[in-house]
């Protein structure tokens, strides 16, 4: 009997120490800088590469100027927008890429993509259109 008591002791003594114990407070605090400066828009992933003329589909633009992607996205929830896959360096595209600051071409290129994307890269549901 008597080490029941000194079990039933410990127990009580352990679950106040956890009771009055301090919680920890954790902070963390991402910065992610300023939006890529990018002619045509940017990829909607780390690194934040830019975009080659074509990549976006016209969703994508308000006044001709882009919306932005990944963290600095300015559209509205649950969007969708047409991108390009051919012209995606994540499916294999190795062509030409325009530097940051660099400005549009007068002429722009004609899109042709299918494929769809929210704002951070992730696609579509099936059958969203």
């Amino acid at each position: 009997m008597q080490i029941w008591k000194l079990i039933s002791g410990v127990t009580v003594a352990a679950g106040l120490l956890l009771a009055t114990s301090a919680q920890a407070q954790a902070q963390v605090a991402v910065e992610i800088g300023a939006q890529p400066e990018c002619p045509y828009g940017y990829y909607e992933a780390p690194p934040y590469q830019c975009a080659p003329d074509g990549y976006y589909g016209p969703e994508w633009y308000s006044g001709g100027v882009f919306i932005g992607a990944g963290p600095w996205f300015h559209g509205g929830d649950h969007f969708y927008g047409h991108v390009d896959h051919h012209l995606d360096y994540r499916k294999g595209y190795r062509g030409s890429f325009p530097a940051r600051g660099e400005h549009p071409a007068a002429q722009r290129a004609q899109f042709h993509g299918q494929a769809m994307h929210d704002a951070h890269g992730h696609e579509a549901p099936h059958g969203h259109r």
